[in-house]
């Protein structure tokens, strides 16, 4: 989940996500109260949903699977770039307290814990893995925590920026990390321990990086923007998006083309032409 610009899903979507729980395979439009989607590399071209009532994986008809019966509240949410058949995450169990940093080699069917963390056990509200050194992991938990040794162990880097909502790791560099704030986009080339502010000063409901480097950020009345890698230049690949603002994006790593968002509403959608329009995920 990430902090902050959300608030609880409306009473029904919560009691159709409570009744979902019960069935192996639901509309995926009746997926609520979404922390986190990736790209599934078991499945191409599908996607994974990270929720507070488990871990989803849509199908082709617009429908979605539920892939973890433990009714875990998946929060932080990533996917291992240098294998992408293991999945990383943090949360709530069922039962309550914290999950620390959990990994799963079986696209999600079962977890274990390979860490509680720095003063665990941990609940990251956001999570990112470096693709320039997979082995290098922030997590937020009040603090940026790191792990450079593919989340066996963690320090504190430093404080995070105020009111941080997102966390993205460079793909190029892996002491770079970028932070989507409610005061706009903050950059630490050292790793999370000292931070800068880059750009307007808006809003920015989420950040991402792509497979090939692009860094991809959401500003809150704005729309979509992207920038090279280096983040010298940015440009608004779409503002035409309404009251959607986009808390959660990935790109296929099989086509940079093909994205997934989820907005504040947890309406699920996706683009086939690198982000310039969008409509609903089907999955097909």
């Amino acid at each position: 989940m990430k902090a902050g610009i959300r608030g609880l899903a409306a009473a029904t979507s919560l009691l159709i996500a409570n009744a979902a729980m019960a069935q192996d395979v639901v509309p995926l439009a009746d997926v609520a109260h979404i922390h986190g989607v990736a790209f599934d590399a078991r499945h191409p071209g599908q996607i994974l949903l990270a929720t507070h009532y488990g871990l989803y994986r849509s199908e082709a008809g617009g429908l979605a699977r539920i892939v973890s019966q433990d009714g875990s509240d998946y929060m932080g949410f990533s996917v291992d770039p240098s294998d992408p058949g293991v999945l990383l995450a943090s949360g709530h169990p069922a039962q309550g307290g914290n999950l620390g940093v959990i990994a799963s080699n079986d696209g999600g069917i079962t977890w274990s814990q390979r860490s509680p963390g720095a003063s665990g056990p941990v609940d990251f509200h956001a999570m990112t893995v470096s693709r320039a050194d997979p082995a290098t992991i922030c997590g937020l938990f009040g603090a940026i925590q790191v792990s450079r040794d593919g989340g066996k162990t963690w320090s504190v880097a430093g404080s995070a920026p105020e009111r941080t909502i997102d966390l993205a790791a460079s793909a190029l560099d892996a002491n770079t990390l970028y932070a989507g704030t409610v005061a706009g986009l903050a950059a630490s080339s050292d790793g999370g321990a000292t931070w800068r502010m880059r750009g307007e000063q808006v809003p920015m409901t989420m950040v991402e990086t792509a497979p090939d480097g692009r860094i991809y950020a959401f500003y809150a009345g704005v729309g979509l923007v992207s920038a090279e890698p280096d983040g010298s230049v940015w440009r608004l690949v779409n503002g035409d998006l309404g009251a959607h603002d986009f808390l959660h994006f990935a790109v296929d790593p099989d086509d940079a083309r093909h994205m997934a968002a989820v907005t504040q509403d947890s309406l699920i959608l996706e683009s086939s032409d690198g982000g310039t329009s969008w409509s609903p995920f089907d999955g097909t």
